[in-house]
Parts: C-alpha cells; sequence; structure tokens
C-alpha cells in the first residue's frame, strides 16, 4: 500500500509558475525492484560470515543512505529499473509520491546502521536481528508491494498534522 499521484489532478503548467512545483509522481514498480535486490543483498548479509557481512552492509547503509538523501528515483537501483526493466512494462496505471519511499530508506539506513555499529563491536546476533528487521520490510514491499517504511511516515504525517 502507497500513496498515489494522480496525473489528472496535477496542477496545469501555468498553475505550477505560481504554486509551488508539484511532486512527481514514480512508478510504484521502482521501489518494488529495488526492495527485490535489496533482499538479496539481505539474504547474503546473513550467510556471510561476519567480516564480509559488514563489508556488504556497509555497500547496503550507503545504498540506502543515497536513496534518503536523493530519494529513490536518484539510485543505481533505479537506474537500473528505468535502463532494463521499465522499457519492458507497459505504462503504470498509477504513480507514487516520492516523499513515503525516501522515508522507507531513512528506516532501512537506520537498521543497517545499527547492525554496522554492532557487526564492528563483535555483536552478531544484534547485527543479524537488525538485518533480519530491514529484511522482512524489503520481502513485504518487493513480494506483497507492501511498503512498511511508507506506512509509517503515512502514519507520522497524519499524527503530526
Amino acid at each position: 500500500m502507497s500513496t498515489t499521484f494522480n496525473p489528472s489532478s496535477a496542477p496545469l503548467a501555468t498553475e505550477r509558475s505560481v504554486e509551488a512545483k508539484a511532486p512527481a509522481g514514480i512508478d510504484p514498480r521502482g521501489p518494488q525492484f529495488a526492495a527485490s535486490l535489496t533482499a538479496v543483498v539481505l539474504v547474503a548479509v546473513l550467510l556471510l560470515p561476519p567480516t564480509a557481512a559488514l563489508a556488504l552492509t556497509a555497500v547496503q547503509a550507503a545504498l540506502f543512505a543515497l536513496g534518503a538523501a536523493r530519494g529513490v528515483q536518484r539510485t543505481p537501483h533505479a537506474w537500473l529499473f528505468k535502463t532494463f526493466v521499465r522499457p519492458r512494462l507497459s505504462a503504470p496505471t498509477e504513480l507514487e509520491a516520492p516523499e513515503p519511499p525516501r522515508f522507507a530508506q531513512a528506516v532501512g539506513l537506520g537498521f543497517t546502521v545499527v547492525a554496522l555499529i554492532a557487526y564492528a563491536a563483535g555483536g552478531v546476533v544484534v547485527a543479524q536481528t537488525a538485518i533480519g528487521f530491514a529484511l522482512v520490510a524489503a520481502l513485504l514491499n518487493a513480494v506483497f508491494r507492501f511498503c512498511l517504511g511508507c506506512e509509517m511516515y503515512l502514519l507520522f504525517r497524519r499524527a503530526t498534522s
């Protein structure tokens, strides 16, 4: 479940010049594709010895940081999706607001940072638990298109408005 962006309800080009620029929607299959790749990486982290797991966790943390800082539409996963997957698919039936997936990337970053600190301190069980939580979230998105971080974002927005 995610927030959708309806292009027909977006302001016209003339209205955009007067209002703040309307956020562009993203194809929701892109973050789902990224979640699939992330799930594969996180499974590998759990299967590797701690030293290699630490290195791969650092790579995944960097990817999450990039998605949180620049948005999911500006990540290596998005480039792969746009270049190799998206051209083979029909147009999306709806677009998604980019803010919830961006927040989800920050949540993933939090879990991988906890894992990095735990691996570095020798706390393998804590690190694997943090990776396990991130893996569950990635699998929910990859398999069921249920973005847990996106839902957290929406709940937070409702609670603060």
